[in-house]
């Protein structure tokens, strides 16, 4: 027999409406975004949110469980460190270290206190040694992180470099040929170009990142730098950012970096 319709009505009642497209997911706790964010433990950022020290941009007064755009939120009136997955570009003085725990100073302590204790961590990508200045990349997305650093993926790095003594005039054949050896290496060095701007100061670009490596490739022609400064990453350049300042790149140049990031692998195959 077929079921008695009153009893299908009543089961369709009971039973929750069927839903189109993906379940919405449950509003992120406050707390937990804020301690990512490096701003204390949970409870330390419990504790902040019931003393009503998280506001509005209009001082709206928020709790765990409310919702707002990261830039409207407020903690003790000031606005938020940049959200999860955000890059920064720096610009990096002589004498700082790319490290969390080496001999101070730190590029952290050019950076907000808290960077260092995001989860993830806001990471530089790569490193610039203590006598090396300019741009200077950090995110705590480590997929992107990885990509940028990653021996394969081969993306332009452009030095301005200041030397010892005159340049010679044999040194662009020298780093374009892709033959140059650096002592202690197995493997020769990828081509790269070298721009004469001054009998004593060059712009170099590589497509690698060894150790040294703009230094050690000068040091095999014969000369010694006094002086070097990165200029431009991929498609990013320092520009007139002030040094020891920095900023958030705009989603716009994230996805530039990304774009560069593939082309210059693809290039590689």
């Amino acid at each position: 027999m077929p079921p008695d319709e009153s009893i299908m009505r009543l089961v369709a009642r009971l039973l929750p409406a069927p839903h189109s497209g993906p379940l919405p997911l449950p509003p992120v706790s406050l707390a937990r975004t804020l301690s990512k964010l490096g701003y204390g433990t949970r409870k330390e950022t419990e504790r902040a949110l019931a003393a009503r020290r998280v506001t509005t941009v209009h001082g709206v007064v928020l709790g765990d469980r409310d919702t707002a755009a990261h830039g409207d939120i407020r903690l003790d009136g000031e606005p938020l460190d940049p959200p999860q997955g955000s890059v920064v570009l720096l610009h990096k003085p002589v004498g700082y270290v790319c490290s969390t725990s080496d001999r101070p100073p730190l590029v952290y302590d050019l950076l907000p206190s808290r960077f260092p204790h995001r989860d993830p961590l806001m990471a530089t990508v790569g490193r610039l040694d203590a006598d090396t200045s300019g741009l200077l990349l950090l995110t705590d997305d480590g997929p992107l992180n990885h990509q940028l650093t990653s021996p394969r993926w081969h993306l332009p790095k452009c030095y301005d470099v200041s030397l010892a003594e005159p340049l010679g005039g044999d040194e662009a054949a020298l780093f374009a040929a892709g033959t140059l050896m650096l002592q202690g290496e197995s493997t020769p060095l990828l081509p790269a170009t070298l721009e004469v701007i001054a009998p004593q100061r060059a712009r170099v670009t590589i497509h690698e990142g060894r150790y040294h490596q703009v230094r050690r490739m000068f040091a095999a022609a014969g000369n010694h730098v006094t002086a070097l400064q990165r200029v431009s990453f991929g498609p990013l350049a320092l520009g007139d950012l002030p040094e020891g300042h920095w900023r958030v790149l705009t989603s716009d140049e994230v996805m530039q970096l990304r774009d560069a990031a593939r082309a210059a692998k693809a290039a590689q195959r």
